[in-house]
């Protein structure tokens, strides 16, 4: 077998290669330019493993590999260089330290999604940075509306308060901010629509994503998000590690006698943390445990922290549901026989 570190940038790579049958060890700079990188991973005898570190722009790497037949492993950035001792670190340092991992079989490997999962999370996304730039715009035409003291609040985006915008007596330059972001504006709804149509048949498409559905105030989007975030939900030991793996576990900072706990950590997924952020209030609305959460936070701690409170607990049931395999209706009644409750009423 050949084993491959390979500490990889943007524009170069250093690599480390083991043949474990001969021995033979040798050390290259590959250079992103032309076919330089292709032909020299064409050239490796298979088996090939090669290991690199997460990060950012590899794509076309991934894809590289995958058509050359190589297994590729990709680890934890933070774990491997936690397992450095010595502190002068160079390229071919990082690439002897991924080899020598690969080589005792002490790689810290994490889990990669496959290329639709990918391009599926890459809708989401665009349509998450749409939403965010409709926000700004609508802010900027809010602001024009409130100098010229037009405080419709939401109203002004009715077909009556928008008549009004368009009538207000601007200046010039400001005349043109309206009249841009309002074609802007009417672009962007158009957009977002259309991906919404593209999330609902994805979400619809795949059976986890639709159980997650039938719990209320979960939509297309919050159920498609979840499950292509977590991936197989079987590689988490237990809740407390998808909380954790999303950035909701708050931080903690422990020491003899001393404990406190800061705000949340934010190391995961920003898209997962933010669709659960809006689908924990609508789902309030129709769960009496989570408004009693809800309500018993918001007393002690203030909204904001009720709102994080509300987004980890449905995010833990989330999660029960993939990981059962049941659907709303069978985690309520579980819910209710391990507190030894009556089964609610059929409505039949």
């Amino acid at each position: 077998m050949i084993l491959v570190g390979s500490d990889l940038h943007t524009r170069k790579q250093q690599v480390a290669i083991l043949d474990t049958n001969t021995g033979e060890f040798l050390e290259r700079e590959l250079v992103h330019v032309g076919d330089a990188v292709e032909q020299f991973y064409a050239a490796l005898p298979p088996p090939v493993t090669v290991g690199i570190e997460s990060t950012g722009y590899s794509l076309w790497f991934h894809a590289l590999l995958q058509q050359l037949g190589h297994t590729l492993v990709v680890g934890e950035a933070a774990k491997i260089r936690a397992m450095v001792v010595r502190k002068t670190k160079t390229d071919r340092r990082d690439a002897r330290h991924l080899l020598d991992l690969l080589q005792h079989d002490r790689f810290p490997t994490v889990w990669i999604p496959d290329p639709h999962t990918r391009d599926l999370r890459a809708l989401l996304k665009h349509r998450l940075r749409l939403v965010r730039i409709r926000t700004m715009i609508k802010n900027g035409l809010h602001a024009i509306a409130l100098n010229q003291r037009l405080a419709l609040g939401p109203s002004l985006w009715s077909r009556h308060g928008l008549a009004q915008l368009q009538a207000l007596g601007l200046l010039p330059h400001t005349g043109r901010r309206r009249d841009d972001s309002r074609e802007l504006l009417q672009w962007l709804n158009r957009r977002i629509d259309d991906l919404d149509l593209h999330v609902a048949t994805a979400a619809a498409a795949d059976p986890n994503a639709r159980r997650l559905m039938t719990h209320p105030g979960v939509g297309p989007l919050t159920a498609l998000a979840t499950v292509l975030v977590l991936g197989p939900v079987a590689r988490f030991p237990g809740s407390k590690h998808v909380v954790s793996y999303i950035g909701l576990a708050p931080a903690v900072n422990a020491s003899a006698d001393k404990y406190r706990l800061g705000h949340i950590s934010k190391q995961g997924s920003a898209v997962l943390r933010w669709v659960l952020g809006q689908a924990a209030p609508l789902a309030t609305r129709a769960d009496v445990d989570l408004k009693r959460v809800y309500f018993t936070v918001l007393r002690r701690r203030g909204w904001p922290k009720a709102k994080v409170a509300l987004a980890r607990r449905l995010m833990v049931r989330l999660y029960v549901m993939l990981r059962d395999q049941i659907d709303y209706d069978e985690f309520c009644r579980r819910g209710r026989a391990h507190r030894g409750l009556a089964p609610a009423p059929s409505s039949g």
